[in-house]
């Protein structure tokens, strides 16, 4: 496990992926977002929640965002290159990430109820698969948290 202070050097790019969750949030989706950075240290492409704008269960921010990578390297196989998401990806996408051969995922904040990289399930590092993936938490928690929490509690008073 990583602290927020080993984590800083992806802090630009946490900031890429927030900005990815706040178009989710303003498009209606839940404001998760992702970037992939390349071996070379270089954001290349982001993604955002799209579940409700593409009507499609698989749209979560880190399949958007490796499927603009994979098309852009023109394979799947993402050796190296790392996925910075704002949310613990869910199994969906852990799966998703190990099956890419992600190097290294950076998520901001917990997620109690859904998250397969630490909360719940370990699909990331899971010796019983083929690939692992480094993990590093935590980074922005607060922030990442924060527009979950936002999101959330203005649909709940939209309701009443």
């Amino acid at each position: 496990m990583s602290t927020d202070a080993e984590a800083s050097p992806w802090a630009e790019a946490m900031a890429h992926a927030l900005a990815e969750a706040d178009a989710a949030a303003a498009d209606g989706d839940v404001p998760v977002g992702a970037v992939l950075v390349s071996p070379d240290g270089a954001v290349v492409l982001g993604g955002r929640n799209r579940r409700e704008a593409d009507e499609d269960p698989s749209a979560h921010a880190e399949i958007v965002a490796m499927r603009k990578a994979a098309a852009h390297i023109h394979r799947w196989r993402l050796d190296g290159w790392t996925c910075v998401v704002t949310l613990e990806p869910c199994p969906m996408c852990a799966g998703a990430l190990v099956n890419a051969r992600i190097a290294r995922v950076v998520f901001g904040c917990h997620d109690p109820k859904a998250g397969a990289v630490r909360s719940v399930y370990r699909i990331a590092d899971d010796s019983r698969l083929n690939h692992r993936l480094e993990v590093v938490e935590g980074v922005a928690a607060e922030a990442c948290r924060a527009r979950l929490q936002t999101f959330f509690a203005a649909r709940r008073s939209a309701r009443k």
